[in-house]
């Protein structure tokens, strides 16, 4: 295996804390895994990994060859990155919030692959903290604003929010006419994984934030199961406008309180300080946020 390939794998058995796991990300055998890391730790002359039975740890040894590696490779793949003929390849992992991946980004893809046909993605669906280099992500799309600071935070848009109710809804309890007027009324209570608690209801007033926690008989914590919710009338929602403005178009939705609307919600990309950032992780952030902007017009 030539040098750098075996720094390449190497790097990767270590952030994934696997061989097998490395090994598929690269699309190697296992066994070549394993033979590359012995064959390193005899030209060098040090063990660079201690195997257990469920994962791989690097040595003190180990881990300087590590941040070597990782500087040698970044400088690597920004050289050739520098001339206009190199082209990102490879896969790229990423994870982002369900509805925002099967709303925003995949409906977009065949534009991304058609751009950069040597690229494949691996696109994981989720809202929880990520280890990124722990578990081989190259970035991670969030709402909000960032909470973890050992990541690089790129914003990308910042998303209208509208509240919406059915009309089966408007037909039982009345459409909502004031924010602070809401008593008898009931929202879909929505439980925040970042929180760990249920969000209230939030309303912009002369440019100030304000909060209504009202009775909720459902509580979710997925936003497409917020808005089937809202659909069966079950409650008051409050959502990114691109997640409803068909169902507004088509009537199924009205929106409502629209003179004092919630927050707008900031959207990030994030990943780790350690790397720098590769060609590939490059050109799609820089086209996931192309992507984005556009839908801040809605």
């Amino acid at each position: 295996m030539e040098r750098l390939d075996a720094m390449r794998l190497f790097a990767r058995i270590v952030e994934r804390g696997h061989f097998a796991r490395a090994a598929e990300d690269l699309g190697l055998p296992a066994s070549t895994a394993t033979d590359a890391v012995k064959q390193l730790e005899a030209r060098l002359g040090v063990r660079l990994l201690q195997r257990t039975t469920r994962q791989v740890h690097a040595t003190p040894d180990g881990e300087a060859y590590y941040r070597r590696c990782v500087a040698i490779l970044a400088d690597v793949e920004e050289a050739e990155s520098a001339f206009n003929g190199a082209r990102p390849r490879g896969l790229l992992r990423i994870e982002a919030q369900g509805s925002q991946a099967r709303r925003l980004i995949v409906p977009a893809l065949s534009r991304f692959f058609a751009a950069y046909p040597d690229l494949d993605l691996y696109l994981s669906e989720g809202d929880r903290y990520v280890d990124l280099v722990r578990e081989g992500v190259d970035c991670v799309v969030r709402a909000g604003e960032p909470r973890v600071s050992d990541l690089i935070a790129r914003r990308l848009t910042v998303l209208r929010e509208t509240t919406v109710v059915s009309p089966g809804y408007i037909e039982r309890f009345g459409a909502p006419s004031r924010w602070d007027a809401l008593e008898g009324h009931l929202m879909v209570g929505y439980h925040s994984s970042a929180t760990g608690a249920v969000l209230p209801l939030e309303f912009q007033v002369g440019g100030e934030r304000k909060t209504v926690t009202l009775p909720s008989r459902l509580t979710v914590n997925g936003a497409d199961t917020y808005r089937v919710a809202a659909l069966e009338g079950l409650g008051l929602v409050q959502l990114p406008r691109y997640a409803v403005v068909d169902d507004i178009a088509e009537g199924a939705l009205f929106e409502c309180l629209v003179d004092t609307p919630p927050s707008p919600t900031p959207i990030y990309v994030l990943y780790p300080h350690s790397r720098q950032l590769s060609l590939r992780v490059r050109v799609f952030i820089d086209w996931l946020a192309g992507e984005y902007a556009k839908q801040s017009e809605i």
